[in-house]
């Protein structure tokens, strides 16, 4: 089965996470996108008191009813610090994949992508398919990558979370599962 993976911290995913997961299938013709959140990231802090397990419940709600999204916990199991080179190995160990498996960047990640663990070898296992998410504009970088042609959704987790502390609107931002279970468990609210 062709499969891209869409890693980050999904704290909390939205619906921006969903929307280029399901453009970047179509347009490169995946059958699967596996939707993996990061124990520890290696380029950034996760903001708040929100464990592991909230993001990993609230991926997995994400993904509810969809034949496309597909929760992997491979970071979450293996702990410590996320690389992207461990789970691609990780995906590629579990097999069932057609090809080379996808990896979705932003392009605010591309820029440093020079500085990521195992970056050739990274490069040498899976396709790099750069997301537009700073610019519409192409960003011109030696790596072997292909371009999405995605529409950036003005969406971002950080506003999520400092609308709900803040008391403002922020439930179509969100799967409706997802908004049910932040409330339920009363995240982000300090």
């Amino acid at each position: 089965m062709r499969t891209v993976i869409l890693g980050g911290t999904f704290n909390p995913p939205h619906l921006g996470h969903l929307f280029l997961a399901e453009e970047v299938a179509q347009q490169f013709g995946y059958e699967r996108v596996l939707l993996v959140p990061s124990y520890r990231p290696a380029h950034k802090e996760i903001e708040g008191e929100i464990s592991p397990h909230d993001r990993w419940e609230m991926v997995v709600r994400s993904c509810e009813g969809s034949d496309l999204l597909v929760p992997d916990e491979a970071e979450l199991v293996r702990g410590g610090i996320s690389y992207s080179i461990d789970t691609v190995e990780s995906v590629l160990k579990k097999g069932g994949i057609t090809g080379k498996p996808g990896l979705i960047i932003g392009d605010d990640l591309f820029k440093t992508f020079h500085s990521w663990k195992n970056s050739e070898r990274l490069l040498a296992l899976c396709e790099l398919i750069v997301a537009h998410r700073e610019t519409p504009e192409r960003l011109n970088y030696p790596y072997p990558h292909h371009y999405a042609n995605n529409k950036i959704l003005p969406i971002s987790s950080t506003e999520i979370r400092q609308r709900i502390r803040l008391g403002l609107a922020w439930r179509w931002l969100v799967p409706p599962a997802v908004f049910d279970y932040i409330v339920k468990k009363r995240l982000y609210r300090s």
